[in-house]
């Protein structure tokens, strides 16, 4: 039986929305493993990582994926905590498999923003069941922090692009609707977003729309992130290099088939 960790009301609150803040969730034994672990990550890029930041941006945006597997503390954290029977309650899964890691470090002054986008359009899946959490080791103001639209996990699936030249890599140009223009008409949208401390995390839905601000004066943004999978999800392949790639399962996975094999962990 999953030890009972979220309220009824954050459930219902994910549910309803695609997206919740669940303050004081790790303490800070568990936030100093995964500082440590972020801070090898950085030491020590792997392969995929990227500077997602511009080269005339004064700060440093930098991602990394898919390193649970090298980075002891981050494997520690992922199955010592308790992250995963809650990202089960809030998506009422009887399972749930890990899909991958994703540190994202924004450094002081960085201005580079985070589009307005969906998650999951850039992924090789399908399915409702899906779970995302961010979790900073920093502070995070409200106007950096994370911020979604309350309700558009519903959907529909929006056309993924990329970040910096907004060109569509992934779904033929035309074949998905565009996203709107949320940031010129902020106030008719239902935007949700919290001012975080250290051990507060948020879990949102992989079609939820959010995006996120740059980092001001002598801030510093290192944030976690994992990316859950529960019951119905199955792979989806994909004609293209998805965001990130899983070149493992490519023959070993049917279209359709749940997400079984050991890059995918059952936490």
């Amino acid at each position: 039986m999953i030890q009972e960790l979220v309220s009824q009301e954050d459930i219902d609150f994910f549910q309803k929305n695609g997206a919740v803040c669940i303050r004081n969730l790790f303490n800070t034994d568990e936030l100093s493993l995964l500082e440590s672990g972020i801070e090898e990550n950085l030491k020590n890029p792997s392969d995929r990582a990227k500077v997602a930041s511009n080269e005339k941006d004064p700060g440093w945006f930098f991602e990394d994926f898919c390193n649970w597997t090298s980075i002891s503390q981050y494997k520690e954290f992922i199955y010592q905590t308790r992250v995963g029977s809650v990202a089960a309650q809030l998506m009422g899964s009887k399972e749930v498999r890990l899909y991958h890691d994703h540190l994202l470090v924004k450094e002081p002054g960085t201005k580079q923003k985070t589009p307005w986008h969906q998650d999951q359009p850039y992924y090789n899946i399908e399915g409702a069941m899906n779970c995302s959490m961010w979790l900073p080791v920093d502070p995070v103001s409200r106007e950096s922090t994370l911020e979604f639209i309350a309700g558009s996990h519903k959907g529909p699936w929006l056309m993924p692009r990329t970040f910096k030249d907004n060109h569509a890599s992934w779904f033929p140009e035309g074949s998905l609707a565009d996203l709107p223009d949320i940031e010129s008409d902020r106030a008719n949208w239902p935007i949700l977003g919290w001012e975080l401390k250290p051990g507060d995390a948020l879990f949102f839905h992989m079609l939820t729309l959010h995006a996120a601000g740059g980092v001001s004066g002598s801030s510093r943004r290192r944030a976690f992130s994992l990316r859950f999978l529960g019951d119905d999800i199955t792979h989806a392949p994909r004609p293209w290099k998805t965001s990130p790639e899983f070149p493992a399962i490519k023959d070993c996975i049917p279209a359709g088939a749940p997400m079984v094999h050991e890059i995918f962990p059952l936490l």
